[in-house]
């Protein structure tokens, strides 16, 4: 880890399954073990299934430290990861993200559903509202995001989305240049009209 980099910890937003393809939970892993070996905490939703559960499974296997935020509604269901550093039980769902933020330094997005992109767009929404001034990053390997991604142009071509604000989300077709970007990751200035909002 760059000694410089404020960053200590990161969440990483994924799937509560493994998806159709192998390659999505060989990048889950692949995330968790690149997070320990540079140092980084993991932060993420609680769960021992799916990319969610690779992403811990990995990282505790290199070694490094995952911290999980779980609502109890999920834990009655059997799904809290036993084996982590600490798992938080919450009320809410509401609760699990604000938490979560409390807890992190930035945002990995990995492949995911309703309930990844909701987190995703949340999070943005926050930085874009500079309520945190942390990063946001989407691997989008193999092209997962490619039509998500190109959905924020039209945003800003159609004048919904202010081109400063489609430059906050960090988008790479790789795990490891994205998480160069984010320990580099310099916030933009605080603008005037921000409110001081709590999520």
């Amino acid at each position: 880890m760059d000694p410089s980099s404020t960053i200590r910890s990161l969440c990483v937003f994924c799937g509560s399954s493994d998806g159709a393809a192998p390659r999505y939970a060989e990048l889950a892993a692949r995330t968790g073990r690149s997070l320990a070996e540079r140092g980084l905490d993991v932060v993420y939703g609680g769960a021992n299934r799916g990319l969610m559960g690779r992403v811990a499974d990995a990282a505790l296997a290199a070694g490094g430290r995952v911290h999980g935020v779980l609502p109890y509604g999920l834990q009655a269901l059997e799904v809290a990861h036993e084996g982590l550093t600490s798992l938080e039980i919450v009320d809410t769902l509401h609760e699990r993200k604000a938490r979560m933020l409390e807890l992190s330094d930035g945002f990995v997005v990995l492949p995911g559903g309703h309930g990844t992109l909701e987190e995703t767009f949340e999070v943005l929404t926050w930085l874009q509202l500079a309520i945190h001034s942390c990063p946001v990053g989407i691997v989008d390997e193999s092209g997962y995001y490619r039509h998500l991604v190109a959905h924020l142009d039209v945003c800003v071509e159609e004048g919904f989305l202010r081109p400063e604000h489609r430059g906050l989300l960090l988008v790479e077709p790789e795990l490891d240049p994205l998480l160069d970007r984010m320990l580099a990751w310099t916030p933009p200035p605080r603008p005037e009209w921000a409110v001081r909002v709590t999520p």
